[in-house]
């Protein structure tokens, strides 16, 4: 934008400058010709009284010597002899005498005015005025340079005032995208100074509401988060008497461990709901951040299989597994990578009827680990709105495929919705191996 401005103001005030000078320059010139020729006018009229009252050469010559050298003015005499040296053609001076008519000639050497005199006796005498070249444009090289200068630091002023004020406007639209970028980050506490023009200062103090807007809705919202996993406090109660009153049965010891990790979930949401806002990671930092929580795909993914065979063996639904042999560490948080399989497999027993077989199965690749669940229901009609937050395509929250789909892109993988062999959904994520920089993984 600076470049732009000063293209700008050196385009214009180019133009302007030329357009003042050019006329002027010309005017100046004629001015010192007209100088010249209007002071050798004057020489030549100034000698028509001498002639009139004598014609003798030595007299003459007295006043020619007194009003200019010989070399600027010449007479040419009745008799025909010459006073000085002529510089006009001789034709010229015919025509002078023959027409008595004032004449101007140009020459090579420069200007001439011839002046004809009629005396006693229709006698003609001439008086020539010469003015050499250089007389005629003496003082118009300064005045053009003069000019020159004047223009030129026209234009450079111009064209640093027209710099300065871009710097200005680039500096505030400069400090304006940092703070954007900063923004989208995740930096919420960024905010700019506002600066430059004052449309850029408005944008400036628009972005600092904006950006106290945002916060201020972050905190309403994790407000209500906080708020509404809390209210599950109380169904979460009742579960828990509802186990007691069960005894000391298998079924009442599922229910409780289901409830007791249904309230460390509660918990942790509680408590990061509650935590004071801090500038969020990026997908990738933030994955990187958790290198050092590994965890074994397989093993999480038999963990969990383990839990939802019980139910699967209620409803009557047959379960395939398929794990690889192969160690499959990634780098995400165990209970994360329980929650998405969680995630997975529950969509599966939520939307599709009692009986539906389903298969689930991890293999490793070069750099990636796939985890693939196939069920033999309807399948999703439509995986891109399966995929969008909070559009729910069978009844639910529409939450768990993008819970999913954002935990995968973290982890430098990615989900895809298929056709699975067995009739029903195919949902793939992939995962990006932890050691995917090595040669191989080790054998469980």
């Amino acid at each position: 934008m600076r470049r732009a401005l000063a293209g700008i103001a050196l385009a214009v005030t180019s133009m302007v400058a030329l357009s003042f000078l050019i006329p002027l320059a010309l005017l100046v010139r004629e001015q010192a010709r007209n100088r010249a020729t209007t002071a050798a006018e004057q020489r030549a009229a100034a000698l028509s009284p001498v002639l009139a009252l004598t014609t003798r050469r030595t007299d003459v010559q007295q006043a020619v010597s007194e009003l200019g050298s010989s070399d600027q003015l010449v007479v040419r005499l009745p008799d025909g002899s010459l006073v000085g040296t002529p510089h006009a053609p001789a034709d010229a001076l015919e025509r002078a005498v023959r027409r008595r008519e004032t004449l101007t000639v140009d020459t090579a050497g420069g200007w001439v005015y011839l002046q004809p005199v009629v005396l006693q006796g229709d006698r003609v005498a001439v008086v020539e005025a010469f003015v050499p070249a250089r007389d005629l444009t003496r003082g118009v090289a300064a005045s053009w340079g003069v000019m020159a200068l004047l223009a030129l630091g026209l234009v450079g002023g111009s064209v640093l005032v027209a710099d300065r004020l871009g710097a200005r406007v680039v500096r505030s639209s400069r400090s304006l995208k940092s703070a954007s970028l900063a923004l989208g980050s995740g930096d919420l506490d960024v905010r700019v100074r506002p600066d430059g023009p004052p449309e850029l200062q408005e944008a400036g103090a628009a972005f600092n509401t904006m950006a106290d807007r945002v916060l201020d809705l972050l905190a309403v919202e994790r407000e209500l988060v906080a708020d509404l996993s809390h209210r599950l406090r109380t169904p979460l109660t009742a579960l828990y008497l509802e186990a007691d009153r069960m005894g000391s049965t298998p079924s009442a010891r599922r229910v409780a461990e289901a409830a007791g990790q249904l309230e460390s979930e509660l918990d942790a949401i509680i408590a990061a709901a509650r935590t004071p806002l801090a500038p969020a990671r990026p997908a990738r930092a933030a994955a990187g951040a958790g290198r050092a929580k590994a965890c074994d795909v397989a093993e999480v993914v038999a963990m969990r299989l383990d839990f939802w065979s019980v139910l699967a063996t209620k409803q009557g639904r047959p379960c395939e597994r398929s794990l690889t042999p192969r160690l499959v560490p990634v780098a995400f948080p165990e209970d994360d990578l329980a929650a998405i399989v969680d995630a997975l497999i529950g969509n599966v027993f939520r939307h599709t009827p009692e009986g539906t077989a389903f298969a689930v199965r991890v293999e490793r690749a070069d750099r990636h680990v796939f985890l693939t669940v196939d069920d033999a229901g309807p399948g999703v009609a439509d995986p891109g709105a399966a995929l969008t937050r909070g559009v729910s395509v069978a009844g639910s929250t529409g939450l768990g495929l993008d819970i999913v789909a954002r935990a995968s892109r973290a982890a430098d993988g990615e989900l895809t919705i298929t056709r699975a062999p067995l009739g029903g959904a195919r949902v793939r994520v992939s995962f990006v191996l932890a050691d995917a920089g090595g040669t191989g993984g080790g054998v469980r």
